[in-house]
C-alpha cells in the first residue's frame, strides 16, 4: 500500500470523501501523526484509507475550513429551487 502526504490544497473531493466518512464529527487530538519530514519540519496529519493508499492529509485551519464547507455544500440543496416547491398551480 503507498503512502502519500497530502495538502489541504490538492485534496480531491475523493480524500475529502473519505475524510468525511472518518471524522464526521471532526477529528481529536488522538487522531493526529506528528512525523519530520524530510526538511526537518515537523508536520500535524490524520490519516485516511483507500483501498489502495494511505492518505496523510496535513492539519491546519484550512482545512476544517474546507471540511466544513464540504459538508455544509454536500448536505445543502439549491435554494432557488425551493420557488417549484410553492408552486400553488400543482
Amino acid at each position: 500500500m503507498k503512502r502519500v502526504i497530502v495538502d489541504y490544497e490538492k485534496l480531491t473531493s475523493d480524500i475529502l470523501n473519505l475524510l468525511v466518512a472518518k471524522y464526521p464529527d471532526g477529528y481529536e487530538y488522538d487522531d493526529i501523526i506528528s512525523f519530520q519530514n524530510s526538511e526537518g519540519k515537523t508536520i500535524s496529519a490524520v490519516e485516511v484509507k483507500s483501498t489502495d493508499t494511505i492518505y496523510l492529509v496535513k492539519i491546519s485551519r484550512k482545512l476544517e475550513d474546507t471540511i466544513d464547507q464540504y459538508i455544509e455544500d454536500e448536505n445543502s440543496f439549491d435554494e432557488n429551487n425551493l420557488d417549484d416547491f410553492n408552486d400553488t398551480n400543482f
